[in-house]
């Protein structure tokens, strides 16, 4: 027996359409839980202009460009391009700002600790619990 994968729940699936699950991200540079691997999140973003720059002292953090085009700045100048398609890393420790010029789609995996924008508070910053959309 075979199963749609394209229902809609508010709750965090292992058997969710990635590219619907953008349709419940509400604003830029708020991500949201679609599925929970072991100790990591799989999330999706909408993002347009810039986040904020911060760092996660003890996770690495992965992006994937669905859509769009992404870049990230780094200390000393150094910027790393994304075009859709493409997937980054971002070491842990490491100081670093998302930017999209225009409309953007990613994808993270994180561990689940992983803060948002960490210590720096923004008005873009969203908690867990916001990610989650209170299921957990």
């Amino acid at each position: 027996m075979r199963e749609a994968i394209h229902g809609r729940s508010s709750r965090p699936r292992n058997d969710r359409n990635v590219g619907g699950a953008f349709s419940d991200v509400s604003g830029y540079w708020s991500p949201k839980v679609v599925a929970q691997i072991n100790d990591q999140y799989l999330k999706v973003a909408r993002a347009r202009g810039q986040l904020v720059r911060h760092d996660h002292a003890h996770e690495d953090e992965l992006l994937f460009v669905v859509r769009g085009h992404l870049e990230i700045e780094y200390e000393g100048g150094r910027v790393v391009d994304l075009p859709a398609g493409s997937m980054h890393v971002v070491p842990k420790g490491t100081l670093h700002n998302p930017v999209a010029d225009d409309e953007c789609w990613i994808v993270l995996i994180e561990p689940v600790q992983t803060k948002h924008t960490v210590d720096v508070e923004s008005p873009l910053t969203r908690t867990i619990d916001e990610q989650l959309g209170g299921v957990r």
